[in-house]
């Protein structure tokens, strides 16, 4: 007669495939701890770049300090690609405890581990959605910023619904009841000479180190690898970034041209003009108007929500010069229009205090160069404290809002 093994040992073997030490609720916290702050990171610095792209009429940003956009979108990046390694290792430590029987011991456990399915299925798409957009690619038929937004929210609130009944089970709020046996099992069962292995001194404790070193250097080596294309002093060292933000016509990316736009005729047409129209008086400049007025230099940093960004020196006329002469209030809100037609950014919005501020410029020249055509020629606007897509190419038109 053939014995045939229990269910708890076909589910519960004895020779566990992964260390205890690796899996308790110490490497748990940890980890959790160190993606707790990455997310934290991401989440309050992807808010302050979706107000920038997308900015509520009753809130006007700052267009100082300069370098404003470009660190809280470079950190936006960086720690959402820091995210997945750690990700990945808190799900490797808990996803034995996923799997328990039975499934739900009572209503306050049902809806802690219903909360688990926003907060993982949430984190996951973040993760994978940003990591796409960083490399510019879409395989989906909804708009990316909205729905990435949003999902921030869910997973921010799930996170702390989570959190809310853990913090009440310790504390005693929600009674702990027996607990319910592991599918997959935390302890390994005992078995003639397992004693003597649990006692081997220190083990657990290995194991656990191990996996806190693991996680530490590939969370280093991503990010390591791949924030070259937000910090200069990595950028040699950045094997992996998905953009150089120095490769491209003048030394400087180019996320969309002129032949994507459909702008090139229009933008290299020799009647061009800007438009300035402040309610029933229009102004109108030719390219030599504007190339005839006093000239500013101002070094100004080119960041895009992708995380790339890079500093370079802007030529060109202040805006609130043409807007003092133009009558334009102190107080107006103003829309930059662009040649490019049917594309969400193509128009950009100016708040009074970017509108303003003296290092607004309406650029004509990059690096000394006349602008490449790429790069917006013949006039672009470019200003502190904005998101690339607002720092608008072939100009046309300044209107109040």
């Amino acid at each position: 007669m053939i014995e045939l093994p229990s269910a708890r040992a076909v589910l519960h073997p004895v020779d566990e495939p992964f260390p205890p030490g690796a899996h308790d609720t110490r490497s748990a916290v940890t980890i959790g701890r160190l993606l707790g702050i990455a997310v934290a990171v991401a989440f309050v610095t992807g808010m302050i770049s979706h107000l920038h792209q997308h900015p509520l009429g009753w809130l006007d940003l700052p267009s100082r300090p300069v370098w404003g956009y470009r660190v809280t979108q470079g950190l936006h990046v960086i720690a959402g690609i820091a995210a997945i390694p750690l990700l990945l290792a808190k799900l490797w430590v808990v996803y034995r405890h996923l799997f328990v029987w039975p499934p739900v011991r009572d209503a306050a456990h049902a809806v802690e581990r219903l909360l688990l399915v926003p907060l993982v299925a949430g984190m996951l798409f973040e993760v994978t959605s940003g990591l796409l957009n960083v490399v510019r690619w879409y395989p989906w038929p909804f708009f990316f910023p909205r729905v990435h937004y949003g999902v921030a929210w869910m997973v921010v609130g799930s996170l702390a619904a989570h959190l809310a009944f853990k913090w009440w089970a310790v504390c005693g709020r929600i009674p702990e009841p027996v607990a319910a046996q592991p599918v997959l099992g935390d302890e390994p069962l005992a078995s003639p000479g397992a004693a003597g292995a649990a006692g081997a001194a220190g083990a657990p404790d290995a194991d656990r180190r191990a996996l806190l070193i693991g996680a530490l250097a590939s969370t280093a080596a991503v990010t390591l690898a791949t924030a070259g294309q937000t910090v200069p002093a990595l950028h040699a060292i950045s094997a992996l970034k998905p953009r150089d933000p120095l490769a491209g016509p003048q030394g400087l990316a180019v996320n969309r041209t002129a032949s994507a736009a459909g702008v090139r005729s229009a933008a290299l047409d020799p009647g061009w003009q800007l438009t300035l129209a402040a309610g029933d008086r229009v102004t109108r400049f030719t390219l030599a108007d504007l190339v005839a007025m006093p000239q500013q230099v101002a070094r100004l940093p080119l960041a895009c929500v992708e995380g790339w960004s890079a500093e370079a020196e802007w030529t060109g006329v202040p805006l609130r010069a043409l807007l003092s002469a133009a009558g334009v209030p102190a107080d107006a809100h103003l829309r930059a229009v662009s040649l490019e037609r049917n594309w969400l950014y193509a128009n950009s919005p100016l708040n009074p205090a970017q509108a303003w501020d003296p290092l607004t410029l309406l650029a004509l020249r990059l690096d000394g160069e006349p602008l490449d055509l790429d790069h917006g020629y013949p006039l672009r606007l470019i200003g502190p404290n904005r998101p690339g897509v607002h720092q608008t190419k072939w100009l046309e038109r300044i209107e109040v809002a």
